[in-house]
């Protein structure tokens, strides 16, 4: 189906943006799933062609394009073209627009513009191996020093946790209040700033999960992001954008996948004719084709509102479940059409696979989507009490 949302110069950056993810990222894939991280270049090179922050202010060195839509492509034609474990849509969509909301203008001045050019990689350090994502329970604390915030604790599943100069790290700022959390920007080389051992997992070979460890970190007053008793209504606000960066991903790879078992069944044979002649196989396709323009839909629409300033925590939510849980369908049916080359390494389709089980996951697991949406329905069980 023809997604609507696009101008002609949109499609004619996508022609660009496909080439340079062909050309520039794709060859490197292999590499970086061996040796388990993306080389440092390739930020530079994106953030050579402008595909780093370009919502950023031509004063940092950005673009100052506020449309959603450019960056939806550039993280879409990544997963289709390059290699999903550069993790762009982290750096760029994630982590970057909390300094360019909550910084000062000292600060985005001083960080900004090497995260523009890719010199600078960014992070995020939530999750803590006791709590898990449960910021209630966070254990990692700041102390107060006067001229400086003093840090003390662990992080775990730190995306780009090994590759990271910047890290946005969420401690406990107030021992008294149960969502007393501050962000502190935690720069690498700082004392007392360890990364850990980097975390083997089921998928996404290529992108670095990481363990961080802080131990009497001295971070100036400089390098704290907003009030530092406000850190989880910080987060809370910046959710909605994070979920529906997961689903455009989800959405992303679940099409790949459709469009490599398409082309798969229309070549191999058995029994004389192309397996996707077989009623099963047609009627599998037939099926995820119908749901694939149905959430694509959805996800677009959802882009617009977020394009402007309209997208709820619970259409957030939404786009997230409906996209991921598609995903998810999409890749284990690609396997299956596959037959046993579905479970070689050497079919995208196989490694697809894997990459996809922590859609359901991050950003909020499928759970706590429905849990969110439940409660936007008036069905909140606290308050039934």
């Amino acid at each position: 189906m023809r997604r609507l949302i696009f101008e002609p110069e949109h499609e004619q950056f996508r022609e660009q943006v496909r080439r340079f993810f062909e050309r520039e990222i794709a060859p490197h894939g292999a590499r970086w799933r061996e040796q388990g991280y993306v080389d440092r270049e390739a930020y530079l090179k994106a953030g050579a062609q402008g595909y780093l922050l370009p919502w950023a202010e031509e004063a940092y060195g950005g673009l100052s394009i506020r449309d959603f839509r450019y960056e939806q492509i550039v993280f879409e034609e990544n997963i289709r073209a390059g290699e999903i474990g550069f993790y762009i849509n982290l750096h760029s969509g994630l982590v970057a627009p909390y300094i360019g909301k909550l910084g000062t203008e000292e600060q985005k001045q001083r960080w900004l513009p090497k995260c523009v050019t890719g010199e600078s990689i960014l992070a995020i350090a939530m999750t803590e191996p006791a709590a898990g994502s449960d910021l209630a329970g966070m254990k990692t604390r700041a102390e107060d020093r006067g001229d400086h915030w003093l840090l003390n604790g662990s992080k775990t599943y730190i995306s780009n946790g090994q590759i990271a100069d910047l890290v946005i790290v969420a401690a406990r700022s107030d021992p008294n209040a149960k969502y007393g959390i501050g962000l502190f920007v935690v720069e690498a080389g700082m004392a007392g700033f360890q990364r850990g051992q980097r975390l083997k997992k089921m998928g996404l070979a290529a992108q670095d999960t990481s363990e961080l460890f802080l131990e009497n970190v001295r971070v100036p007053k400089e390098n704290v992001l907003g009030d530092p008793s406000k850190g989880f209504a910080y987060l809370s606000t910046f959710l909605a954008g994070e979920r529906l960066i997961a689903a455009v991903g989800a959405m992303a790879a679940a099409q790949t996948a459709f469009d490599l078992t398409l082309e798969f069944v229309k070549q191999r044979r058995a029994f004389g004719k192309p397996i996707g002649v077989f009623q099963n196989s047609r009627f599998v396709l037939a099926g995820l084709r119908a749901k694939l323009d149905a959430v694509q839909c959805f996800v677009d629409q959802c882009v617009l509102l977020y394009n402007k300033g309209e997208l709820t925590a619970e259409l957030a939510a939404e786009a997230k479940l409906l996209s991921s849980e598609l995903e998810g369908r999409v890749v284990d049916e690609a396997v299956q059409l596959h037959g046993g080359a579905g479970y070689m390494d050497e079919y995208r389709v196989c490694r697809m696979y894997t990459d996809a089980r922590i859609s359901r996951i991050f950003a909020g697991a499928s759970e706590i989507m429905k849990e969110i949406i439940g409660r936007g329905l008036g069905l909140d069980e606290r308050k039934a009490r």
